[in-house]
């Protein structure tokens, strides 16, 4: 697969106070290679989909699960990390009536506003993106829907967030927007990591992603990141190599009827060798998309550039990024990671 590269690719959270303190930060110190910047998920969203959690626990047709255990969050080395009690929707209640305000669009456009105006002011590159990041329905489901209420909640909140993503995309410029699909949960699911996994797993998440996807308007840029969790900045799973993250590529991108703009796979700080990289010669996606890959960490040059070259071995170009979001990372590394991708990109371009 030939791609475009070249590009540094921010995934999502950065652990700055607020957004105005992340767009000044990065670009300048990531100029001219940001294709997409993100408002950095400060303040409630800086841990991802945590504050979905706290809407659920406040949501009137919502309630604990009391005839279910907790659910157990597990590291990849089997430190238990935490354990959250499920919700489920309340006896009496129809799915299909509750809508769920997930403030994904008014978080966008409050940003918007923002990165409209630094942008006037010559801080933000004229033709970078403004990146909007959303998590998939299965997100919050897996992580803290009762398994027997989990089909249910899983529609009703899609057709939550399709909602938000309906007012981002009204009230924002397509040529200005660019939509990412935050994948984690799904990719879980693949790893077999939950205690359960229905048996169509596959066909659902393809047809999941197909349609978050085919919901972003023609004009608007699309990605996806496929992610492995960082709660700890260690992924949940530690990989064979990429051929779940390739599987899962190739599968939804045949359900997608727009084109692709980029997809973010992530690689472990221990993996340079080829062997974790080879699945990226299956890698099937229509149009050339940016292949973004999640190789660089933190203070580790040798490391980000020896991922390089195995990289190299089976793409012939691809834009750099970390594995993750930042915002569990401590705000002091946030110099040294803009470093990093200063050097990892320079790196990949000359040499």
């Amino acid at each position: 697969m030939t791609t475009s590269g070249g590009s540094i690719h921010l995934v999502g959270s950065v652990p700055l106070p607020d957004a105005e303190t992340v767009f000044r930060t990065v670009s300048g110190a990531l100029n001219p290679f940001l294709p997409r910047i993100t408002d950095g998920e400060t303040g409630r969203r800086g841990r991802w989909i945590w504050f979905q959690r706290e809407m659920l626990m406040e949501h009137p047709d919502m309630e604990v699960d009391t005839d279910e255990p907790p659910y157990a969050l597990y590291q990849w080395d089997g430190q238990l990390l935490r354990e959250t009690p499920y919700v489920r929707f309340r006896a009496g209640v129809d799915p299909l009536s509750v809508e769920f305000p997930t403030g994904y669009a008014e978080a966008a456009v409050e940003s918007f506003d923002l990165y409209t105006r630094l942008q006037a002011d010559g801080v933000i590159a004229p033709d970078t993106l403004f990146q909007v990041s959303l998590p998939t329905p299965m997100a919050t489901a897996y992580m803290y829907v009762s398994p027997g209420a989990r089909d249910d909640y899983i529609r009703a909140y899609e057709r939550s967030l399709l909602g938000a993503l309906g007012e981002i995309v009204g009230a924002l410029p397509h040529d200005k927007l660019s939509i990412q699909w935050d994948v984690c949960q799904e990719v879980l699911i693949f790893e077999d990591y939950f205690p359960q996994r229905p048996d169509d797993y596959k066909e659902q998440v393809f047809a999941e992603l197909g349609r978050l996807g085919n919901a972003v308007p023609d004009g608007v840029d699309l990605g996806y990141h496929l992610c492995y969790g960082s709660p700890r900045d260690e992924h949940l799973v530690m990989p064979k190599d990429m051929g779940i993250l390739v599987e899962i590529a190739n599968g939804f991108a045949e359900n997608l009827a727009r084109h692709l703009d980029f997809i973010h796979m992530p690689a472990p700080q221990d993996r340079t060798d080829t062997a974790y990289f080879r699945p990226l010669e299956d890698l099937d996606l229509p149009g050339d998309p940016e292949v973004m890959l999640g190789l660089i960490h933190y203070d580790d040059e040798d490391g980000d550039c020896a991922r390089i070259d195995a990289a190299l071995r089976f793409l012939d170009s691809f834009g750099v990024a970390t594995e993750c979001g930042w915002g569990r990372t401590d705000p002091n590394r946030v110099p040294g990671l803009l470093v990093s991708h200063r050097l990892a990109i320079d790196y990949l371009l000359n040499g």
